[in-house]
């Protein structure tokens, strides 16, 4: 089992996050022979990867009729004009053989009965591409798998330790300083930091995302002066189980895949059940809005074999009382994953050297203002490796590929290439009485939610401009939600539009005009 060693060991790259591309990235370092930590603030294996059900989206053999240009077109289509045509190609082209690589690390994914990969269909997908594991449960087994290659490993893993902020020098990211477990402060240094911290749902008050998912590492980069963008993208999942549980049980988008349908208080369906989830969640929130209820209904009634399709899903809802075969199931929209981050270019390079990104916490172009179904896990198995593999071959600094070139060169780029505009921002803090984890995710949900105004975005800001409480992990996790606020509230203000996963009330429809990446900082 990888051990803990002391802070000041002489790293080639440290891994800050254990979730999918934190670990495939750990794991392709220490393969390559260098010198690698692993950074994380909970257990190893308690990353919000655990917590994705639906699975990986990947064309793998004998999964015609599709193709990866098949897949490609359908990532484009839920970005919503945002994706960069190139940063998809690379993941529907190298995303299979990353998941054949999972499987030889000892992932096992559900088989039919003649030993052929089972695969889902979810929305926004033409055709059923998703492998998936225990029904609904994708994301344990890839990250147990992953956990157990790590440990096989030399690398060094710093559990219950908190990366509070980038260690920048000459320029050039150096390193973390961190509250151990002990809460003690400490410096771990290291010539690359890979950034694989994940989202930030517990922005919002109603959310599936852990405890943990705090945007602690977009946080550091926004401090740093790190290039951010399409933050105002965050999507929430239409079918969150309506229940005091948190975060919230997700009802996977395959149960709608094989069948079931959306039905408002009065039993009528109102929705396309296999619309991206941008679609369905704000039909969601309009119908519930408009007969002044809390929840839609999810019938499932109709679904054969719920319990050995969906063995979560069943356990989780047995846990709470409900039984799918015999009773509709309360649902709401739930935030769920933040489609942009840290800006990377194809290899994870940010515009600040020595530091990279992958996963959830980068902007690398590949979801535009939409994440397709499925694509999170593929896109951290896919770019975190990439990221090592650009180290190890000695690349220091941003190439103008992906989301980068919104970065390095602004508006005027070639077409059909998606430019970038720079917003000014600059974090701020106002006076007035401290402002509670609690209150400031109920704000958020209330007023950037999944339909937001300019007056209601005002009212985020203020909340997230507050000041917080001092001291200890808490206090510093309030403070990276209100720093990751600000700027999606200022993105969301900025995009006076409705695309994809953000929706402005006065301003219903897509503009072309603003067929453009929203940059902050850098």
């Amino acid at each position: 089992m990888a051990a803990a060693g002391p802070p000041d060991l002489d790293l080639d790259l440290l891994v800050l996050g254990s979730g999918v591309a934190g670990l495939s990235a750990a794991t392709r370092a220490a393969g390559l022979g260098m010198r690698v930590g692993v950074l994380t603030k909970a257990e190893l294996d308690m990353a919000t990867t655990r917590w994705a059900q639906g699975g990986v989206a990947a064309v793998l053999g004998g999964a015609d009729p599709d193709s990866t240009d098949l897949h490609l077109a359908d990532t484009l289509l839920a970005g919503d004009g945002l994706c960069d045509v190139e940063a998809v190609r690379v993941l529907v082209d190298e995303g299979p053989d990353r998941v054949h690589e999972l499987i030889a690390l000892g992932a096992v994914f559900d088989v039919d009965g003649s030993g052929q990969l089972e695969r889902a269909r979810e929305g926004g997908h033409s055709v059923a591409r998703i492998v998936h594991a225990g029904g609904a449960a994708t994301g344990y087994e890839i990250e147990r798998a992953l956990v157990a290659a790590v440990q096989a490993t030399a690398a060094t893993v710093l559990q219950r330790t908190f990366a509070s902020d980038l260690i920048v020098e000459g320029g050039r990211c150096v390193g973390v300083t961190a509250l151990d477990a002990d809460g003690r402060t400490i410096e771990v240094r290291s010539r690359n930091v890979l950034l694989a911290t994940g989202g930030a749902g517990q922005l919002f008050a109603v959310t599936t995302n852990p405890l943990e998912a705090t945007g602690d590492g977009t946080a550091m980069a926004i401090r740093a002066g790190v290039a951010v963008a399409d933050v105002e993208f965050v999507q929430f999942h239409p079918t969150a189980l309506h229940h005091p549980l948190m975060p919230r049980p997700l009802l996977s988008e395959a149960l709608r895949g094989h069948g079931a349908l959306l039905r408002d208080k009065n039993g009528d369906r109102f929705v396309d059940e296999m619309l991206p989830r941008d679609k369905v969640s704000r039909a969601i929130t309009a119908r519930m809005l408009e007969q002044d209820v809390e929840h839609m209904w999810l019938d499932a009634t109709g679904l054969d074999r719920f319990a050995v399709r969906f063995p979560t899903i069943a356990a989780n809802l047995t846990e709470v009382g409900l039984d799918p075969v015999r009773e509709w199931l309360p649902v709401a929209p739930a935030a769920h994953y933040c489609c942009g981050g840290v800006v990377a270019d194809l290899d994870g390079a940010t515009s600040l050297p020595g530091l990279w990104a992958a996963g959830e916490a980068a902007c690398n172009g590949v979801m535009g203002a939409n994440r397709l179904a499925s694509n999170s896990l593929l896109d951290g198995m896919v770019f975190a490796p990439r990221a090592v593999d650009a180290i190890d071959g000695g690349i220091d600094g941003p190439s103008p590929t992906g989301a980068m070139r919104s970065v390095l060169q602004g508006e005027a780029v070639e077409a059909g290439v998606i430019g970038g505009r720079r917003l000014p921002f600059e974090l701020g803090w106002d006076e007035g009485p401290p402002v509670t984890r609690d209150e400031l995710q109920t704000g958020m949900s209330t007023h950037a939610g999944v339909l937001r105004s300019a007056g209601s975005l005002d009212m985020a800001m203020a909340l997230a401009r507050r000041p917080g409480g001092e001291g200890g992990v808490a206090a510093a996790e309030l403070r990276n939600l209100q720093t990751v606020g600000q700027v999606v509230v200022a993105g969301a203000l900025a995009r006076e539009e409705t695309r994809g996963a953000h929706a402005r009330e006065e301003f219903p429809e897509a503009d072309d005009a603003l067929l453009l990446r929203f940059v902050l900082g850098g």
